[in-house]
């Protein structure tokens, strides 16, 4: 029987509204874990155990969570991967501006961000900060749910073409917070509202979010409007799926990988294209009592699904989609095929993907982008590359991706979480 999953449209707004930021993401998938009998381990200790049990570890903005129910050192994993980084505005090292009696703070934009969706917002400020605690250094999270920020749109008027202004990204998104002719310290402002003193952050990774709350939408409320549906959606479904893997148990061991730092390449130390995944599964197996040889074997029995939002046939832009291709909001999964590998998907992975969503009882849909626009990509052809595993690019889909607040079916939720997690746990096996 496949594993069934809690997911819902309200759950997914709830999850969203708590993690404005990849570390808060990490901190709200590490409590509702912790809930469900998972211990953290950390990376810098052996591990006395960890092959068998339920834990996770945390790396900055990202994580991975298994459950080991298996004492064979070479027993198979079922891997769904995930990204906890969203495209938006973050805070510069020397933020602090002030222009024609307007005190800003200088912003930069994260990833592919679709700069407009940012203008005329209430925007609030999230992520960590780095503060020194006598000779050691502790980590604070900060989250400023208040309308702080502003990055005002030109007026029409002042326009050179009504149709629109064009952004410059050095120049147009700097946030308004205040009035006067002098800066004010933003990095003095958080670090008294996170109690403590400015003189002690020696560091500090802070983004702006969108304040307006993650809701359904439409004349039957079948839909979800929600900021960082790409690709917090995926976190979201992915820790369903995964609990839901682990309580019905099997041969394999489920993991669940998310990384941060995917909207810019990956090449970090959390990133996908880091040792993370590698190295947690091959500490699996060690913790098992396995070594170098029964790694390479387990890898050789494994997969991964590479979860990340997909492309919905956008109704005002069909021209702009495959037209053999289309991806209906409310239509199931979607598998995503690109042949020159800016998505991992072969045979192999499709057929597992596609088995996966049979047994979960969800349809399925097959995307391919336009061959005369270019594809963007995801974690899944880097996971492959560095782990040798067979992975499959999937995903649910939305509109307006990459924009300050974006659109799903409601429906999608709980189908995207019951066909991974019938992959976590796979009949047969």
């Amino acid at each position: 029987m496949p594993a069934s999953t809690t997911a819902t449209a309200s759950g997914l707004c709830a999850f969203v509204d708590a993690s404005p930021s990849p570390f808060h993401v990490c901190r709200t998938v590490a409590a509702e874990l912790t809930e469900h009998g998972f211990t953290e381990l950390s990376e810098a200790r052996p591990w006395s155990d960890g092959g068998a049990g339920r834990y996770f570890v945390i790396r900055g903005g990202s994580l991975v969570a298994w459950a080991g129910t298996n004492s064979d050192p070479a027993a198979a994993f079922r891997v769904v991967g995930a990204h906890t980084d969203s495209p938006n505005l973050r805070v510069k090292q020397h933020p602090d501006l002030a222009v024609a009696g307007w005190q800003l703070i200088g912003l930069e934009p994260y990833g592919g961000a679709w700069l407009n969706s940012w203008l005329d917002r209430d925007l609030g400020i999230s992520g960590r900060l780095t503060v020194r605690a006598g000779d050691r250094l502790t980590e604070r999270l900060v989250r400023i749910d208040e309308p702080l920020v502003r990055v005002p749109q030109l007026a029409i008027h002042l326009s050179e073409d009504r149709r629109g202004v064009s952004l410059d990204p050095q120049r147009h998104v700097n946030g308004i917070w205040g009035l006067g002719e002098r800066p004010r310290s933003f990095i003095a402002y958080v670090a008294e509202r996170a109690g403590v003193a400015a003189d002690d952050v020696l560091g500090w990774e802070l983004m702006t979010h969108d304040l307006q709350p993650s809701r359904t939408v439409g004349r039957d409320g079948d839909l979800v409007s929600a900021p960082r549906l790409d690709n917090q959606a995926t976190c979201y479904a992915g820790l369903r799926a995964f609990l839901a893997a682990v309580e019905q148990g099997g041969a394999v061991t489920p993991v669940l990988a998310m990384f941060d730092h995917e909207e810019v390449g990956s090449q970090s130390d959390r990133g996908a294209q880091s040792d993370l995944l590698p190295a947690m599964l091959e500490r699996i197996v060690l913790a098992r009592g396995g070594g170098r040889a029964d790694y390479l074997a387990a890898l050789a029995g494994s997969i991964c699904a590479s979860g990340d939002m997909a492309h919905a046939t956008h109704p005002n832009y069909p021209e702009r989609h495959e037209p053999s291709h289309r991806i209906e909001v409310g239509g199931g999964p979607v598998l995503k095929v690109n042949q020159n590998l800016r998505y991992a998907t072969d045979a192999v992975g499709a057929g597992a993907f596609a088995l996966a969503c049979a047994q979960a009882g969800v349809p399925l849909q097959r995307y391919v982008h336009r061959a005369d626009l270019p594809c963007g990509s995801t974690i899944g052809p880097m996971t492959a590359a560095r782990t040798g595993m067979p992975t499959v690019d999937v995903g649910a889909p939305q509109l307006a991706m990459h924009s300050a607040r974006e659109l799903m079916g409601a429906a999608d939720v709980g189908s995207y979480a019951a066909a991974l997690a019938a992959f976590l746990a796979p009949a047969g096996r």
